[in-house]
């Protein structure tokens, strides 16, 4: 049985609105390679018991990043990246 992890890391893609809303939220300017390096290389050092499956979405939890990465299930698009401490904010 293939893990979620690895069907992510093998078949991750992206769409262009993506890249523009990863570089605006995280308040950076990279291209769009950049962009797909460093969201491979957190998916591949996070621990697969920080991928949690709710809904249509996958949530990517990589606290030594400060990010959690959102992936719709599906078709295993990226749909956006956040910082955790700015969520933990909004919970308090």
């Amino acid at each position: 049985m293939t893990s979620i992890k690895s069907t992510i890391l093998s078949n991750l893609c992206y769409t262009e609105l993506v890249y523009e809303r990863i570089n605006r939220k995280m308040n950076l300017q990279l291209s769009k390679a950049k962009i797909e390096s460093i969201i491979f290389d957190i998916l591949h050092e996070t621990d697969e018991l920080n991928f949690q499956r709710i809904g249509k979405n996958i949530y990517v939890s990589n606290p030594g990043a400060n990010l959690r990465i959102t992936i719709n299930s599906n078709t295993l698009r990226i749909i956006t990246v956040d910082k955790l401490d700015k969520l933990d904010k909004k919970t308090k």
